[in-house]
């Protein structure tokens, strides 16, 4: 399996990276297509506009956050097989966010489910 890390969108890209996975829904302000350096925007495996903006980036419901996007993750069959099949091919995926906080973010969670999944 491919070694998975997570890296905010707003920090430098290098060589290193491997494939660059942006998985948020919405683009990240201030960040030209040229300037991501991205291999894929897998937009549809983010969490839903409603489910986002109930989280909020509030603390607070990060274990409620976690388990309502675990269970959007296991209904959205077509982007999982998508991730995995690209997960296999390649030796190093970043997944790519924007949120300021780097421990409660949507990647964070994601990464932990391909770990179990993959």
């Amino acid at each position: 399996m491919a070694q998975i890390v997570l890296k905010r969108i707003y920090e430098d890209y290098e060589k290193s990276d491997g494939y660059r996975i942006l998985v948020d829904r919405l683009w990240p302000r201030g960040i030209s297509k040229e300037n991501a350096q991205l291999d894929l925007w897998l937009k549809e495996i983010a969490p839903t506009n409603e489910l986002r903006r109930w989280f909020n980036h509030e603390v607070g419901k990060w274990e409620g956050f976690t388990a309502k996007y675990l269970q959007e993750i296991s209904d959205n069959k077509e982007q999982t097989t998508e991730l995995l099949s690209v997960i296999k091919s390649h030796e190093k995926v970043t997944l790519l966010f924007g949120a300021k906080d780097i421990d409660h973010n949507q990647a964070v969670i994601l990464k932990k489910w391909i770990e179990k999944n993959a």
